[in-house]
């Protein structure tokens, strides 16, 4: 198994579920975050005033996937998230030794 965090744009989020879904993938835990990479933010004029935007919103997605489903999750999300602007996000993966569904007790690939 492996877990997988997307950092992505908040309006990608339905296209991404949906095709997060057609693959199979069973749940997504989003978290509303904010963070810079290397655009650094950017600035904005509000009723005539400039001001600095120094953390972009952005929307974490993180999901426990089986081995056999990883290659083809990173693919998808990097292709839908993609909308070729800077700030388009980042995709990392480490290996999951166990997962618990704790309401069952089920453990390993059958819990996720």
């Amino acid at each position: 198994m492996k877990m997988v965090m997307a950092v992505i744009k908040p309006f990608k989020l339905d296209e991404v579920r949906d095709a997060l879904t057609e693959l199979g993938v069973q749940g997504v835990t989003v978290t509303e975050v904010r963070g810079f990479g290397r655009q650094k933010g950017h600035t904005e004029i509000y009723r005539g005033a400039e001001y600095e935007v120094n953390y972009l919103p952005k929307l974490k997605l993180e999901l426990a996937v089986n081995d056999d489903l990883f290659d083809r999750v990173i693919e998808t999300i990097a292709n839908t998230a993609k909308t070729g602007q800077i700030g388009d996000g980042k995709l990392f993966a480490w290996d999951l030794p166990t997962a618990v569904r704790i309401r069952t007790g089920e453990s390993g690939s059958d819990a996720l």
